[in-house]
Order: structure tokens, then C-alpha cells, then sequence
């Protein structure tokens, strides 16, 4: 059994995990799977995470100074795993660079290579100018030292060529590097819109499909892509500043009375409270876009009723109903709404509903590119797609549970030692 299906995996993209019934034409398969699914869900992260940092850049919002950092180097971090889902769906994952390396505009996945270069440049640059101070800092640091070890004077090679001969950190220079960090975020806002939005263009310009035949489709994933990346960032947040109070307990309990160093617990605690709280209003906000856009997209439907809203309608209402209205509106979307509009608001319920609202955005994606393919174009049957849990060739690996978790857990991984080069936390470290 295991050997037959491997055959298939092999012979016809999507065959190994789909079912049919009805009438359904015989070359007819769901060909995109789980990682078309986290492809949106990724890049609409890196889009949201940058629109975070950039209320504080552009728009000045002072209290979110330091989640604004945090978001950014997350931002940078979730950059590259936006490509992965799409080499892990390649059957020849070696071509992939050429988007990047022949970008055109020709086709909507072409101009993929254009845009991403130019957004990961523009959050490189940003990030260049934030951490300038940084690496100067650690340069001079490195160098006063009498006796270097190899990995320390391997350190202060990368630094020297980090800071790019740029040694001067007067007053003057670093806000020169806070003006071009206001530039370059606000260049970077339409840029990441775009980003995420062109995915959603791709979707609703497919004509054969009349699920994803809608020019809200691109609105709406914008919109969509804001609200989980500001709730990755504030679930993320968070965590990370738990850890770092929990930490920072331990250390003031080690070190002797009277002496400094580690920062207060309560100042730790107290920074987090304010700066959740008022993040959470932005997702408020954003929330409330995407679940209008996405209702008057519905209402659209049903009240035009097209040729292909009998089949739709079948896919929706009854088909899909609990994925759609129980999952993704009633958990994903309704039920974190009211705990965040309740009064008493707290952290640890902030963070509950974030968590519950990446988990109603991911089920947005999965319904959009899941449901889309569940009906025949013969508007006659449907397919139900079958996720792979236990992976039984690389096929199934790739386009099974093992390989979206591989992609989930990849940002944290790269946060972890981006975040070693530039400290997302840098206010509070010795510099």
C-alpha cells in the first residue's frame, strides 16, 4: 500500500491525497496543497510584522519603540521562509532562483522576484541604519580588547565589515540614520503591501476558478496579512519577555545584594503591559477591515448569484460550513474580538486571542486555496483534500504536516541568530 502510494505521489502531483465524488473529470486533482496554503500565510507575517514597526518609524508612536525593533528584526527574520513553501511545492526546486534572478512582469509569479528584492533590500537598509550604533559600539569594544580569542577576533572582522566604514555615531550622523530609517519605512509600507498583495492577485485572476474570480481577493489578503502579522509579533512579544523577566529573576536572585545589572522585573513587566495594550488596538482596527471585506465579499456573492453561485453556495453553506463559519469566523475571528473588547483586558487573554486569531487567518488561507480546488469544473462534483501526517515518501514530507511545521519553525530558528547580530532588545543590553 505504502509502495502504490508512493507511485502516485510520484506519477500525478496531488493524486496520493485526493478524493472525489461525483462526477469529476479524471485529470482533475487538488495540485495545491498545505504549502500553497502557508505560501500566503507566511508572506502575509512578513508584511504585517513590518507594518508593526513601521508605526512607530513613520507615524511616531513612541510607546511602541521597542516592539517596533523586535517586529522588524522578526520581519527580517520571516523574510526568507516566504520562498519556502513554494521550493518545498516545486517538483524542481533548483529552478526557483530564477524568479529572483530574471524577474519580469510578464506573470504575477515573475514579479515576485522584482518585489522581493526590493523588499528585502529596503528591510536590510532599515535594519542597517537602526543597528549602525550597534556595530560601531561593538567594533570599538572588540578592538580595546588587549588579548582576543579566534572567535572574538572572527567577530570583530564580521562587525568591521557590518558597520560598511561608516565609524561615525555623533549626534548628527545618528539622526541622519533615524531620518533614512523614516525614508525607507515609508517607502517599505506600500512595498509590503504589494508583497502580500500580489499573492491575492494571483488567486483572483484566475478566471477558471469563480471561487478566487473576485477583485476583493487582493484588498482582502492585504488586510488579512496585517491582522496576523501584528498578532504573531504580539503572541511572540510576549513570549519572549517572559522568558527574559523569568531570566532576569533568576539573576537578581544569584547576584549579591546591591548589585546592578539586570533589568527590573516589574519595569519588564510593566513595559510589556503598555506596549500589548496599545498593539492590540491596531489589531483591533485591522480586524475589523478584513472581517468586513471578507463579509461583503460573501454578500456580494450571494446577492449577484452567478452562473457558478449553485455550486459555491454548496461549497460554503454546507460543505465547508464548519471550516468556514465555526472555524475561521466563530473561533478565528468572533471569539478573539470579544476577548479583546471586553473591559479588564489583560496580557496573557491579549495574547489568547492573538494566538486564536492566527489560527482564524491560517484557516482564511486554507479555505481560499483548500476550497477553491473542492469543486469540479464540471460544477457536477467535488474533492476533498486529505492532509499527510505520517510522511511515507520526500513527497508526502513536503506536502504533509512534517513539512508546514518545518516552515513554522524556521523564522524562530533564524530569529534566534539574527537576533545574536542584532539584538531586538538592544535598549536594555550593556550598549
Amino acid at each position: 500500500m505504502i509502495e502504490q502510494l508512493a507511485q502516485q505521489a510520484m506519477a500525478v502531483p496531488g493524486e496520493a491525497w485526493t478524493t472525489k465524488e461525483l462526477f469529476v473529470l479524471p485529470n482533475e486533482y487538488i495540485y495545491w496543497s498545505i504549502q500553497i496554503v502557508m505560501y500566503p500565510f507566511m508572506t502575509g507575517l512578513v508584511a504585517g510584522a513590518f507594518v508593526l514597526s513601521s508605526l512607530y518609524h513613520v507615524f511616531g508612536v513612541q510607546r511602541l519603540r521597542d516592539i517596533a525593533r523586535f517586529s522588524l528584526v522578526f520581519s527580517f527574520a520571516l523574510l526568507p521562509v516566504a520562498m519556502m513553501p513554494l521550493l518545498l511545492h516545486l517538483q524542481q526546486p533548483l529552478r526557483g532562483i530564477n524568479v529572483l534572478m530574471t524577474p519580469h512582469f510578464t506573470s504575477a509569479i515573475s514579479a515576485f522576484g522584482i518585489v522581493f528584492l526590493t523588499y528585502g533590500s529596503i528591510v536590510a537598509s532599515e535594519l542597517w541604519f537602526v543597528y549602525r550604533r550597534h556595530f560601531v559600539l561593538t567594533v570599538r569594544e572588540l578592538a580595546a580588547r588587549k588579548e582576543r580569542s579566534g572567535f572574538a577576533g572572527f567577530r570583530l572582522l564580521f562587525f568591521k565589515i557590518l558597520t560598511l566604514g561608516a565609524m561615525d555615531i555623533s549626534p548628527a550622523a545618528l539622526d541622519k540614520d533615524h531620518q533614512a530609517c523614516k525614508i525607507m519605512a515609508a517607502i517599505g509600507i506600500p512595498v509590503a503591501c504589494f508583497l502580500h498583495g500580489y499573492a491575492g492577485f494571483i488567486f483572483g485572476s484566475v478566471k477558471a476558478n469563480a471561487l478566487w474570480m473576485t477583485p476583493l481577493m487582493p484588498v482582502i489578503f492585504i488586510c488579512s496579512a496585517i491582522v496576523s502579522g501584528i498578532a504573531l509579533c504580539i503572541l511572540s512579544y510576549v513570549v519572549i519577555q517572559a522568558i527574559r523577566r523569568l531570566r532576569a529573576r533568576r539573576e537578581m536572585t544569584a547576584r549579591p545584594a546591591g548589585a546592578g545589572g539586570a533589568p527590573a522585573v516589574e519595569g519588564l513587566q510593566e513595559a510589556t503591559r503598555q506596549e500589548v495594550m496599545l498593539v492590540s488596538n491596531y489589531l483591533l482596527y485591522f480586524m475589523i477591515a478584513a472581517i468586513s471585506l471578507e463579509i461583503l465579499d460573501l454578500i456580494f456573492r450571494g446577492y449577484t448569484q452567478v452562473k457558478s453561485w449553485d455550486i459555491l453556495r454548496q461549497v460554503i453553506m454546507e460543505r465547508d460550513f464548519t471550516k468556514i463559519f465555526i472555524l475561521q469566523y466563530g473561533i478565528g475571528n468572533l471569539l478573539p474580538f470579544v476577548m479583546m473588547i471586553l473591559p479588564g483586558r489583560t496580557v496573557r487573554r491579549t495574547a489568547a486571542a492573538s494566538c486564536l486569531v492566527l489560527f482564524g487567518v491560517f484557516m482564511m488561507r486554507w479555505n481560499v486555496v483548500i476550497g477553491g480546488q473542492a469543486f469540479s469544473l464540471s460544477f457536477a462534483g467535488f474533492m476533498d483534500y486529505h492532509l499527510p501526517i505520517i510522511p511515507h515518501n520526500i513527497e508526502t514530507f513536503k506536502e504533509g504536516l512534517f513539512g508546514a511545521l518545518l516552515v513554522i519553525i524556521t523564522p524562530f530558528v533564524l530569529f534566534y541568530f539574527i537576533n545574536k547580530i542584532m539584538p531586538a532588545f538592544l535598549k536594555e543590553e550593556a550598549h
